[in-house]
């Protein structure tokens, strides 16, 4: 066992014990879902706000110099970051968690987190502190990516280890409900606030409402999260090594290959995603009419027809497996790319076409994306190399989908934009085949 899991104490872990041992010694397979559900919400609607304010506030506020598409592309370029710092994030809280334990690396991550994030609410524009102001903003954008690489406490994984028989794509799901939750609340927060105060107002103070909100709700995942990793179960299996955090070194010597092959079978949902969040309202705010409140509200309905697929995508995948419900919602994807272009440039009535279409689509492709491939993990590297595997699929995936989709549609069309999106979907049935024939030649 390791010489850290008794010593994994913080004040706030230690308070979640003492509920947990006034409560039961066994924690059951919903509660747990329901500290994943909490955590993965907090952490998408921190992610959404951001996205949000990248389209209709930073390219204003902080790029006023470089023209609104340009002042879009590099606030694009900023979002990115966090991606980029994720991998590094986890290689840093994974040291931190072997040594100092899992509460002491969630309380400090998720601390970094919402501190990066209430301190976007006060970041001065251009007008006032000049190129500091986006200096600022990379910074605080890569605080939140190093941050969410430490977020990751195992709780999806000992949720999967506690599915009954015949219901993982269920519990899959479950893990997965949080990203629809958080683009609700930032939209309908967004749309709130833009609709209710003048463009100038909206600018100056209204758009910095939704990221104090983003830290509340981080101090109340924090403690959930707490909550459910500190009870006699995630502490039984992290003392079993079936959760134990592994040297990174070792986890990608032992594991790359399956952490590459990881990383690409959800390509098609991750690149899927920011194409029907991100990307359409920064184009429909750009080449369109169309007012950012309006758009929003689409958007907001869009996340709750999300919400319904990732749902149905439990049934769906404990019926027909997992896998097969990826590559099928994969192909699903490479149609769509086809013609989705001219739905978003078709009008309103197209736009909307679009997004309900892409919204379905997303629900029940990201429904299974997270872990599917994870038994290909031997039990000791599971936990650092899932976290690893999470990093890279969002880096390619999804990091960079706004900036590639926006820059290839407005210097070729829209047209090409759906050519990103078809290479996601590729790279999912690639990867797909590739574990398949891996696991096959296995198994002979």
């Amino acid at each position: 066992m390791s010489a850290t899991t008794g010593a994994s104490s913080t004040p706030l872990e230690r308070d979640a014990q003492q509920i947990n041992a006034r409560s039961h010694d066994k924690i059951d397979a919903g509660e747990i879902a329901i500290g994943v559900v909490i955590g993965r919400a907090s952490e998408f609607f921190d992610f959404f706000v951001f996205a949000i304010a990248s389209v209709i506030v930073f390219p204003q506020l902080v790029f006023p110099f470089a023209g609104p598409l340009m002042g879009t592309v590099y606030s694009f370029a900023i979002f990115a970051l966090a991606f980029i710092a994720r991998p590094l994030g986890t290689w840093g809280f994974i040291a931190i968690d072997r040594f100092f334990g899992r509460g002491t690396k969630l309380t400090i991550a998720l601390l970094l987190l919402g501190t990066s994030t209430v301190a976007t609410a006060f970041l001065p524009g251009y007008e006032t502190i000049g190129l500091w102001s986006v200096v600022l903003l990379a910074l605080l954008r890569i605080g939140q990516g190093v941050a969410l690489g430490g977020t990751w406490e195992g709780l999806a994984s000992l949720l999967a280890m506690n599915a009954p028989a015949g219901k993982k794509g269920w519990y899959a799901m479950l893990g997965q409900i949080g990203a629809p939750i958080g683009l609700i609340l930032a939209s309908a927060l967004f749309a709130f606030f833009v609709s209710l105060l003048s463009t100038a107002d909206f600018l100056d103070w209204g758009w910095r409402y939704p990221f104090f909100v983003a830290f509340a709700i981080n101090v109340v995942a924090l403690f959930a999260r707490l909550r459910i990793s500190a009870t006699p179960a995630f502490i039984e299996s992290y003392e079993d090594r079936e959760l134990q955090p592994t040297p990174f070194r070792q986890t990608v010597r032992a594991e790359g290959k399956n952490i590459v092959i990881g990383a690409f079978a959800p390509l098609a949902s991750f690149a899927l995603f920011h194409m029907v969040t991100v990307f359409p309202l920064s184009w429909v705010l750009l080449y369109t009419k169309e007012p950012p409140a309006r758009f929003l509200v689409i958007e907001l309905i869009g996340a709750i027809v999300c919400l319904i697929c990732v749902i149905l995508s439990g049934p769906l995948a404990d019926r027909y497996g997992r896998r097969n419900l990826l590559a099928a919602t994969a192909a699903a994807i490479a149609a769509f790319s086809g013609f989705a272009p001219q739905m978003l440039a078709g009008g309103e009535i197209g736009g909307i076409v679009f997004m309900m279409s892409g919204f379905i689509l997303l629900g029940l492709s990201f429904g299974q994306s997270s872990g599917s491939l994870a038994s290909n993990f031997a039990a000791i590297n599971r936990y650092t190399a899932s976290a690893l595997t999470s990093d890279l699929a969002w880096l390619f995936g999804a990091g960079f989908a706004p900036l590639a989709a926006l820059l290839l549609a407005s210097n070729f069309g829209l047209g090409a934009a759906g050519v990103y999106l078809l290479s996601g979907a590729a790279g999912t049935l690639i990867a797909l085949w590739i574990n398949r024939e891996t696991t096959q030649h296995r198994k002979a």
